[in-house]
């Protein structure tokens, strides 16, 4: 007997069609705002993800030396592959770069609650624009494919921060740069840490400044109407270039969210400075979506990453994009029951009078299939009675009867089980009169 690895998940029948209903509509909404798919490797060199990250990453993730003698690991995200992949090909593209992908990742890391060691997830990048409506592009993306999946304002919240406004922040208090970045790693901590923790981590840093810093960081964070952001901004500091940083910033902030109004988003978004994300190679804009209710983990989560193409050796260019796993997603579907029926069942149920009507009916069984219409049989020879039991359990629409009389006329019985009603058809017909009744949804209508 053998069990399942932990933090890993097996997909029965109604659990693939659960997923794969996810995935169809991430695909159709990626699609209807022009991105093209894309696919990489799941195994990559390990340098590539140290690059990114740091020494710090290889903790987390599935890694191990080939038989090639390479150091590799399984993708624990697709944004480096990505950056690999448009780095290596970046002056034939054309601009912007609108890409998406749906793969698995992997991390080693302690299974839980909305979190495993291997999850599937949407990701979605554009590549060559560095301004705003790039970024509120994939926010409306990332709405879009959660508002189609059946989930509404009242459901859910999109998060919108920016470290870019952070950082000018910081650099009014004297403190931008590498210190920066060490603070910003405290405010990611800020809403899920103790008050004192958050003051000693910063003592280390600023020292006395620390007890101001915070109040100050705690105010930004609670900050939700955009005319208060900039006031408290604007009042920080007297220096001329940092105001007109603050006011350029202002401008962009002031775009996304107009953009995003028109696009019917409003109702969906939340300044919230709360947000900065813990990876350091965001540079701008952030965000994350969660459940208006209980305490269950981000739904999707994104933000532009400017630098990163170059830090991975290749020539500089403009980046941002989000990605949605389908764990903590599918939780809340369920719970919402959003999802819908996803039975899979045949367009059509072969019913066989004796073995001689079985031989003539795979003839039409496999036109059928060529025609793209899904048509199952039972496998063993079973009388009548027990066939159309089958048929009925199996949900197909129509029955396709072969008796003997039918069969000696060149003739097949199409009833619907639906409507009971039933129609003598010309075999080398057959698939066409199923086709036209398929599509009208009554044989009537295929006559």
């Amino acid at each position: 007997m053998f069990e399942r690895l932990p933090g890993f998940r097996d997909f029965y029948p109604d659990a693939c069609a659960a997923r794969n209903f996810v995935f169809r509509v991430w695909r159709q909404s990626a699609r209807k705002f022009g991105f093209s798919e894309y696919d990489c490797p799941v195994l990559e060199s390990l340098d590539l993800f140290r690059e990114k990250s740091g020494n710090e990453i290889v903790e987390q993730l599935f890694a191990f030396t080939d038989k090639g003698g390479r150091e590799v690991a399984l993708r624990p995200e697709m944004t480096p592959s990505l950056a690999r992949l448009v780095g290596a090909r970046a002056n034939s593209l054309k601009r912007p770069i609108k890409w998406f992908s749906i793969g698995e990742q992997f991390r080693y890391e302690k299974p839980q609650q909305g979190r495993l060691r291997s999850h599937y997830q949407l990701n979605a990048d554009i590549f060559g624009e560095a301004g705003a409506a790039a970024d509120a592009e994939l926010m409306a993306l990332c709405l879009d494919c959660m508002t189609s999946l059946g989930l509404g304002h009242g459901d859910i919240v999109l998060r919108l921060s920016d470290r870019k406004l952070w950082m000018l922040f910081l650099e009014t208090q004297g403190l931008a740069g590498p210190m920066g970045e060490e603070i910003l790693q405290v405010v990611d901590k800020v809403e899920r840490r103790k008050r004192e923790q958050s003051l000693a981590r910063l003592e280390s840093l600023v020292g006395l400044a620390a007890e101001p810093l915070l109040t100050d960081i705690e105010a930004l964070a609670g900050i939700r109407k955009f005319d208060e952001l900039t006031g408290f901004l604007s009042r920080k500091t007297s220096d001329s270039r940092l105001q007109a940083s603050l006011e350029e910033r202002f401008m962009e902030w002031a775009d996304i969210l107009e953009t995003l109004r028109c696009m019917g988003w409003e109702d969906f978004l939340r300044i919230d400075l709360g947000i900065v994300r813990g990876l350091a190679y965001y540079t701008g804009f952030v965000y994350e979506v969660f459940p208006r209710q209980g305490e269950m983990r981000s739904l999707a989560a994104g933000g532009r990453y400017d630098g990163l193409i170059e830090k991975l050796g290749y020539a500089p260019m403009p980046a941002a994009g989000f990605g949605m796993g389908d764990v903590t997603l599918t939780i809340l579907l369920e719970q919402m029951q959003l999802f819908p029926r996803l039975i899979e069942k045949p367009d059509l149920y072969g019913i066989f009078g004796g073995l001689k009507e079985r031989a003539e009916a795979h003839t039409d069984i496999a036109a059928l299939r060529k025609a793209g219409l899904a048509v199952e049989y039972p496998l063993r020879q079973v009388g009548f009675g027990r066939q159309f039991r089958l048929a009925s359990a199996s949900g197909a629409r129509f029955a396709l009867i072969y008796g003997s009389e039918e069969v000696g006329q060149g003739q097949v019985r199409l009833k619907d089980l639906l409507s009971g009603e039933e129609l003598l058809v010309a075999r080398q017909n057959l698939t066409d009169v199923v086709l036209r009744g398929m599509e009208s949804g009554s044989l009537s209508g295929s006559a």
